[in-house]
């Protein structure tokens, strides 16, 4: 007998993570049966499985069972989306951000949703998931594009009768204040909780003006705001007096960007916010900046908070929590503390006792360098959990640099004895200053797996490193239009079009603007920037000859007409005197990093020792690996899943490979070449008895491969699962 998904509660462990699936009712997974019904597997994103068909013996044997192809990829684009499997049926998002069920067993089509249907928008970006809730008869889908929350009918794909403006809400509105203008959107789906669905956003973080970045939930049937947390305390909140008294007006971020948790049973909802806007310079933000960089635990269905613990005071170095902790248990003197495990772009792991926040490993304040730039007020230490919880790279002088040549490692030892070096921390000045782990990591919003069975963790890293400098907003000497674009472009566009000029071709997740002459005018151009459009915000608050400036730089114009520095009004100049020439690559002349290897790792860390039990590269570069070089790994983009069969399934590196893993040793067991990156997390599931492992394969993104339009879905030969 078949049990229905939605009455089913997800049993990850007896003795460590009880879930709630759609109601209070509580059944394990049919073992015929067994789906992925919420981003990241359950609501404690563990991103753990109890299927056990696929093992270390016949991994080797997984072939693709089948291919979806979402058919509507063109230019640079990516697909970063762990899908949901409910009831035999796969709901996933595409490059352009429709929304697509499938039967799960065989990649057939059921239905499909285009956003730009309900809006007449144009949809581009990037959506990270979906959420289910089903009350027993309705039955829905909810999930970001851009600046909307779309509510769908399950069996249909049709916009949800009565939820906000014919099936979607703007996440501009219902703000407590007037963020029209600026820009908010979501990548990572929301969390049900009820008839709730609980809300991140993201939001600017340039130094053009930036919407804060609150958590709000929306009742599930009206889309109607229910509750609203404010990552920026206005006045009388608690944290208020640790930001300037106007801040709440004027400064952004603070957002909820990678996802929340939930812990179904104590009504508690989790998320990691991200720094306050503007990332490289503060002056106008003077202290530590609560809920800026936080590992946040709110009442799920007031909002309130219960308790925070920050792991960056007063960022400088874009230094989010990408992800949303994880749901774990710790073993201590022969008693179990339920906690969250919460990984970082620093690479430091902070295990939080779940109910109180109180750290379960020391976390000591040490004192790191500070700030030189005129106006800013750093903060002087910053919080460190224990060494055998750093699990990437944090330093690097000429003595730590690439040993893969001797030319590499001189043309690295010139560059790195002409820049600020040393341990992670260094705050950005006018000289070149190192950024390791970079401004992507360490982790991103991937975010850990966790297996209840050993209480281990398993976290990807990054080592890549980026250097930074800062100048005057302002230019100090005449320069020509087109000079005067390219320097707006690098300090305002560069975050999200790539950096030194719009044909870098890695340029990262939003399409590239090689082609921009030949795909819009001048005219359209100027109304793009200044209305937006998807993930694209609206830069109206640029002067007139901002937009003339950008327009001549993207265009290759006004390289003649003379900008005269001493009346020159930038339109973010007065608030942000002082701003970062963008992220810049440190890599040899081959385009590799100029650190040691690896330059990617897959980390399990045992949770009850507080300390790493195996580390391993995660990915190769093929052209190394043809001269006989072991695994170097790469930057990785996407999170790992594991199995109760004693699997951890990852693709996020470069080499654009489906890795299977070891989970006790480490040891690659099976890899398979995509033909795209797989930039995403894994789902796995089970129909009629056969185990399959999803993954999207979209590339391109911010490791720059490739793009694609994939979906791959994996199993055995169906013998070899008898």
């Amino acid at each position: 007998m078949r049990l229905p998904l939605v009455n089913q509660l997800i049993l990850i462990s007896a003795l460590t993570l009880l879930v709630s699936r759609w109601s209070s009712a509580a059944a394990l997974p049919s073992p015929a049966d067994h789906g992925w019904p919420v981003y990241g597997g359950d609501f404690g994103t563990t991103k753990f499985s109890p299927l056990q068909q696929i093992n270390r013996d016949n991994v080797r044997q997984l072939q693709p069972a089948w291919i979806f192809h979402t058919g509507d990829q063109s230019g640079r684009s990516t697909i970063e989306c762990n899908p949901l499997v409910i009831d035999g049926v796969v709901y996933l998002t595409t490059v352009t951000l429709k929304a697509v069920a499938l039967e799960a067993a065989t990649g057939r089509k059921l239905w499909e949703f285009d956003p730009q249907s309900a809006t007449g928008e144009s949809t581009r970006g990037v959506n990270r998931g979906l959420s289910f809730w089903t009350d027993g008869t309705d039955r829905r889908i909810l999930y970001p594009a851009a600046r909307h929350l779309f509510c769908l009918d399950a069996a249909t794909g049709k916009p949800a009768a009565g939820f906000g403006k014919s099936g979607f809400i703007d996440l501009r509105e219902g703000f407590d204040q007037d963020i029209f203008f600026l820009s908010v959107g979501a990548t990572s789906p929301g969390v049900i909780y009820r008839d709730l669905i609980i809300m991140g956003s993201i939001v600017g973080e340039g130094p053009s003006p930036a919407a804060p970045g609150h958590i709000r939930a929306f009742d599930v049937r009206t889309g109607q705001r229910r509750w609203i947390f404010h990552t920026i305390p206005h006045p009388g909140e608690f944290g208020y007096e640790t930001w300037p008294p106007d801040a709440w007006k004027t400064i952004g971020g603070a957002n909820a960007w990678g996802g929340l948790t939930l812990d179904v049973e104590r009504g508690l909802v989790f998320c990691g916010t991200g720094s306050a806007s503007y990332d490289h310079w503060g002056g106008n933000r003077i202290g530590a900046n609560l809920f800026a960089n936080c590992v946040l635990a709110l009442d799920a269905a007031t909002g309130k908070r219960r308790w925070h613990f920050q792991t960056v005071h007063h960022d400088l170095w874009d230094y989010d929590l990408p992800c949303p902790p994880t749901l774990v248990t710790v073993q201590r003197d022969g008693r179990r503390i339920d906690a969250v495990a919460q990984p970082s772009k620093m690479g430091h792991l902070f295990v939080l006792h779940r109910e109180t926040g109180e750290p379960l490993f020391p976390v000591e304040e040490i004192p790191v360098p500070q700030s030189e730039v005129p106006g800013e007020k750093s903060w002087p230490t910053q919080p460190f959990p224990p060494r055998s919880l750093r699990y990437a790279q944090q330093r690097l002088t000429p003595d730590e640099a690439t040993d893969l040549s001797p030319s590499a490692n001189a043309f690295a030892r010139e560059r790195l004895a002409k820049m600020r070096t040393g341990d992670i921390f260094i705050p950005p000045g006018f000289e070149p200053s190192l950024v390791l782990p970079e401004f992507n990591g360490g982790s991103e919003w991937g975010g850990a797996a966790y297996d209840p069975a050993t209480r281990t963790l398993y976290v990807n890293a990054s080592n890549h490193p980026k250097w930074i400098k800062m100048v005057p907003a302002k230019p100090q000497t005449e320069m020509s239009l087109h000079e005067l674009g390219q320097h707006l472009y690098r300090v305002i566009c560069s975050h999200c079009h790539g950096l030194d000029n719009p044909r870098n071709p890695a340029s990262p997740a939003l399409a590239t603007l090689k082609t921009v002459k030949q795909r819009l005018t001048a005219a359209q151009l100027r109304e793009l920037i200044e209305k937006g459009r998807g993930q694209m915000p609206s830069f109206a608050t640029f002067t007139e000859l901002e937009k003339r400036a950008v327009l001549a730089f993207l265009f290759e114009d006004g390289k003649t007409e003379i900008i005269k520095t001493a009346d020159l009004k930038l339109s973010f100049a007065d608030a942000i005197p002082y701003v970062a020439t963008g992220h810049h690559a440190m890599t040899d002349p081959e385009g590799y990093p100029l650190n040691r290897r690896p330059w990617g790792t897959l980390n399990a860390i045992d949770l009850d020792a507080g300390r790493i039990k195996w580390q391993v590269p995660l990915g190769t570069f093929p052209a190394l690996e043809a001269r006989g070089l072991p695994p170097t790994g790469t930057f990785n983009i996407g999170g790992p899943i594991v199995t109760a069969a004693g699997l951890v399934f990852i693709g996020a590196a470069m080499d654009e490979r489906l890795h299977a893993y070891d989970k006790d040793t480490g040891k690659l067991l099976w890899e398979f070449q995509m033909a795209a990156g797989g930039y995403a997390t894994p789902a796995t599931f089970a129909i009629n008895g056969r185990q399959f492992v999803l993954i999207a394969a979209g590339g391109g993104g911010k490791p720059g491969t490739k793009s694609g339009d994939s979906y791959y879905c994996f199993a055995l030969p169906e013998r070899a699962g008898k």
